[in-house]
């Protein structure tokens, strides 16, 4: 289990960095938002989910075992969904930020669907195993 994903383009994608990035962006966008009763809210929610993709990265990455590598990949996988949520959501009640919540948005959006695949990538992984008991 090792943090890096390999693109045909053979770059290296570190995800601790990036999950850790896209934290750090979305900490930075929001200083920018009007503190009001309708952002105040938002500003947490969408904090918390984009910090916890990485935290929960990084526990997926020092995971024990492959039930709670798989265990904590799915719970970045869900944080990533929703912080795409908050974003929409702030973006409503901040239409001129519309833009700089796109780019969030998508980044995030992204992170679901690498998610989406390492989880895919072990449940083949595991099918593969039941089919062929004897391979490692």
């Amino acid at each position: 289990m090792t943090n890096e994903i390999q693109r045909p383009n053979a770059k290296v994608y570190d995800l601790e960095e990036r999950t850790a990035r896209f934290g750090e962006e979305v900490i930075e966008f929001v200083k920018g938002l009007e503190r009001d009763e309708i952002n105040r809210p938002l500003i947490s929610q969408v904090v918390r989910s984009a910090a916890s993709i990485g935290a929960n990265y990084m526990e997926a990455d020092g995971a024990e075992s492959k039930k709670d590598f798989k265990h904590k990949i799915s719970t970045c996988k869900k944080e990533a969904k929703e912080t795409r949520h908050w974003i929409r959501m702030v973006a409503k009640a901040n239409p001129h930020k519309k833009e700089a919540c796109r780019k969030l948005w998508q980044e995030a959006q992204e992170l679901t669907l690498i998610f989406s695949s390492i989880l895919l990538s072990q449940k083949s992984k595991e099918e593969s195993k039941c089919q062929n008991p004897n391979s490692k």
